[in-house]
Order: structure tokens, then sequence, then C-alpha cells
């Protein structure tokens, strides 16, 4: 078998036979420009206070909601309280109405 082997499937084992992974002189190098990095450090810090103050954001959303929740049980209580002393007092409406009519028949 004739075959070179694979990065995976290496043809040999043995490390001193197998090819050098550094680039031949035939090859053409690519040379990159150097990159000015200023803006991206200031973006990942930007990146990294916004991901600080997530958290942050989150509990406060959190409490907003909670605090909502609580006023509409408070609104319903104060609702179904309502509710009953309005019925109690038509209650006694009609218990003095029927005192007053008692009274007058007699």
């Amino acid at each position: 078998m004739n075959t070179p082997g694979t990065i995976d499937r290496p043809a040999t084992h043995d490390p001193k036979k197998q090819d050098p992974m550094m680039p031949t002189t035939d090859e053409p190098t690519l040379v990159f420009p150097p990159r000015n990095t200023t803006g991206a450090t200031e973006s990942r810090q930007n990146r990294t206070r916004e991901m600080q103050l997530i958290p942050e954001a989150l509990a406060r959303a959190h409490m907003r909601e909670r605090m909502h929740e609580a006023d509409s049980e408070r609104r319903a209580v104060r609702l179904a309280t309502a509710r009953r002393m309005q019925r109690r007092a038509e209650r006694a409406s009609l218990r003095a109405r029927r005192a007053l009519a008692m009274a007058v028949m007699s």
C-alpha cells in the first residue's frame, strides 16, 4: 500500500517515520499585517461589563414582576372584602325594612 496516511489515521505510528508538520519552503507562506486590536479590547470589556449587569437587570425585572403580582393580589383582596361588606349592608338594610314594616303593621 503506497497511499499516504491522514492525521487521524497515520501511515505509521513511529514518530520518526512520520512526515514533519513544518511547511516546506516550496509552499508560499501567508503574511498577515498586524491588526489594531484596541477596539476589540474595548468592545470585549463593554461586553463583559454588560454581561456582569445581566443578573442585576434580571433581578430588577423579577422584583418588578413580583411587585405587580402583590399589587394585583392586594386589589383582589380589597375587592372581595368590599363585596362581602356590601352584601352584609344589604342584609342589614333588609332586616331594618322588615323591622320597620312589622312595627308599622302592629
